[in-house]
C-alpha cells in the first residue's frame, strides 16, 4: 500500500473498531494479532476491549511496544496483566513493571514463563510484595538467579508462616513451634552461606547484619562448619576493618590481635576466647594440610572451654549450641555410613 491507501485502510479498520457487535471486533483482533505492521492505534483500541478481544491482541501482537505493555500492566486489570505475562518474549522493563504493580496471579504466570527476562532487582521487589504468598515463594525458590539475600529473606518469611500456622501450633505448641522454626531457618541460612558464590557473600552478610542475624550463635556455627570465607566477610562487616586486615589477623595474627578483633565485633571477653580457639584449630589444620572436620573442631572446643562454662553462663550457652552442632554432625556421619553400607550390600 502507498501512504494514501494505508490511511484509507486504517480509517476502515477504525470504523470496524466501533462496531457494536463483539464478533466483528473479535474477528478484527484475530486478523491483526500476528501482523507486525498492524496500526498501533487500532491494536491499542482492541487491547482495551472486552477480555475475549483484548486478550488475543495483548498476548500475541508483535506490534505492541514495551511502553504499550507497561501501560496495560499499570491499568491494574489482573486478567489483562496475565496476558502480558504469557507473551513470548517479555522484556526486562515490562517484567519490572509487573514486579512493581502486577497482581499475584499475573506475577505467578510471569515466573512460570521461560521467555521472560527478569532483573535481580525485580526479583527482590517480587519477594518484598509477595513473600507471604506460598505459590509465588515456591516459584522464587526454584530460580537459580534469585539473589542470595532475597533467598534468605524468603526463608525467614517461610519460617514465620510455619510458626504461625494453626497446624504447627496445635501439633507442637506455639513457643516450641517458634523455636523449631527459628532453628530450621538458621540451619537453612547456614547451608545457604556454604553454597553461595563468592561474589554474593558480601550481600548476604550485609542482609544478615541489617536484620540482626549475625549473632554469636550464628557466627560460631559458621566457624565450626569451616565456612571461613563467609565468617571473614561477616567479621569485616561487623568490625568496619578492611578485608585484607581481617583476613591477615585470622590467618597469621597473634592471639591478642584475634581477641581484639573479636571484641571489636561485639563479643565480650568471655566469648572471644571461644572464637579464638576455633580459629586456631582451623588455622593449625590448614598449615599442616591436615584433615579437619566439624566433629573435631566441636570436640576440641568443648574440651578446651569446659571449665569456663562452669563459671560463665554465656560461655555455657554458647557451648550448648556447639554441643548440639556436634551431635548433629555425628548423626549426619552415621546416616552417610549406613547408606554406604546399604549401597554395598545391594
Amino acid at each position: 500500500m502507498n501512504q494514501s491507501e494505508r490511511q484509507e485502510a486504517e480509517a476502515a479498520l477504525a470504523l470496524l473498531l466501533e462496531d457494536p457487535s463483539p464478533k466483528v471486533r473479535l474477528a478484527l483482533a484475530e486478523g491483526l494479532a500476528l501482523v507486525e505492521h498492524a496500526p498501533r492505534s487500532i491494536l491499542l483500541g482492541l487491547a482495551s476491549d472486552q477480555i475475549e478481544v483484548a486478550g488475543r491482541v495483548i498476548a500475541l501482537s508483535p506490534a505492541l511496544a514495551d511502553n504499550d505493555l507497561i501501560e496495560i500492566v499499570a491499568s491494574g486489570r489482573s486478567s489483562l496483566q496475565r496476558f502480558v505475562a504469557f507473551r513470548c518474549p517479555v522484556s526486562v522493563s515490562v517484567a519490572a513493571a509487573m514486579a512493581e504493580v502486577g497482581e499475584a496471579d499475573a506475577v505467578a504466570d510471569m515466573l512460570d514463563n521461560p521467555h521472560v527476562s527478569i532483573a535481580r532487582i525485580s526479583l527482590r521487589r517480587i519477594s518484598e510484595r509477595f513473600g507471604d504468598d506460598g505459590d509465588i515463594r515456591a516459584r522464587l525458590f526454584e530460580r537459580r538467579d534469585l539473589p542470595c539475600d532475597v533467598r534468605q529473606a524468603l526463608v525467614e518469611r517461610l519460617g514465620a508462616a510455619l510458626a504461625g500456622s494453626d497446624f504447627v501450633r496445635s501439633a507442637i505448641g506455639g513457643s516450641r513451634g517458634r523455636k523449631v522454626t527459628e532453628e530450621a531457618c538458621m540451619n537453612a541460612t547456614l547451608r545457604l552461606a556454604e553454597t553461595v558464590v563468592q561474589d554474593e557473600i558480601p550481600a548476604l552478610v550485609e542482609h544478615l547484619r541489617i536484620s540482626g542475624r549475625l549473632t554469636p550463635a550464628f557466627l560460631i556455627h559458621a566457624l565450626c562448619a569451616g565456612n571461613v570465607d563467609f565468617f571473614a566477610s561477616a567479621v569485616v562487616s561487623l568490625s568496619g576493618m578492611s578485608d585484607s586486615r581481617v583476613r591477615g589477623i585470622l590467618i597469621d595474627g597473634r592471639e591478642t590481635a584475634m581477641r581484639a578483633l573479636y571484641r571489636s565485633i561485639g563479643l565480650g571477653s568471655d566469648l572471644a576466647p571461644v572464637f579464638v580457639s576455633a580459629t586456631q584449630i582451623w588455622r593449625a589444620a590448614s598449615r599442616l594440610n591436615a584433615s579437619v572436620d566439624t566433629g573435631r573442631v566441636t570436640t576440641q572446643l568443648l574440651q578446651r572451654h569446659a571449665s569456663d562454662a562452669e563459671s560463665q553462663p554465656s560461655v555455657a550457652d554458647l557451648l550448648r549450641l556447639v554441643e548440639a552442632m556436634h551431635f548433629s554432625w555425628h548423626r549426619h556421619v552415621s546416616r552417610d555410613y549406613a547408606h554406604s553400607l546399604a549401597a554395598e550390600a545391594a
